[in-house]
């Protein structure tokens, strides 16, 4: 739903280097994803909706759509004050879904800094909504993968990289 299409340049690039699909990709940059989730993840164990935060109908749509809203921050002040829209309309879709699960994950930390040590108690003045203990750290593997359409765990499956990917998607599924 990134109006960006992030996801879908990275699926060309694998598609440009020939390489499988890891998992399918479509673009539905549309506010109904709600209305459309039951079909669309049909046959799948698991569907991932990117959503830029600025645009608050696609955003809305997609956490009516979800059972797990992650909520990415990178550690800068800027971030933690913009989470307070998507904490909004969480908040919002609360009353809709009561058993939505949802905490934030913090993505692209520059590797000892203090503000990314300090990011969590800054993400601690909204109150009730937890932070993922696997922090995601700033690396340039996650720059190469982008370019070459592959993941940190195919290209450096030892590295740093891809053991938080791991943690994270650990963390996450022992959230389910």
């Amino acid at each position: 739903m990134d109006p960006q299409h992030s996801a879908l340049d990275w699926a060309e690039a694998r598609d440009g280097a020939e390489l499988e699909p890891l998992f399918e990709i479509e673009g539905f940059p549309k506010p109904t994803i709600h209305k459309h989730m039951g079909a669309k993840a049909a046959g799948f164990d698991s569907v991932i909706i990117d959503v830029p935060p600025q645009v608050l109908a696609l955003a809305r749509s997609a956490m009516l759509a979800s059972d797990l809203v992650l909520i990415p921050v990178q550690p800068s002040p800027y971030d933690v004050w913009a989470a307070r829209e998507t904490v909004t309309l969480l908040q919002e879709a609360i009353v809709f879904k009561e058993l939505l699960k949802y905490a934030f994950t913090i993505n692209r930390q520059i590797v000892n800094t203090a503000i990314g040590r300090e990011v969590r108690s800054a993400l601690a003045e909204y109150e009730n909504i937890p932070a993922l203990e696997t922090t995601i750290c700033q690396r340039v593997v996650f720059a190469e993968s982008a370019i070459s359409g592959q993941v940190a765990q195919e290209i450096a499956p030892e590295s740093t990289a891809a053991h938080e990917i791991k943690s994270l998607v650990d963390e996450i599924g022992r959230m389910w």
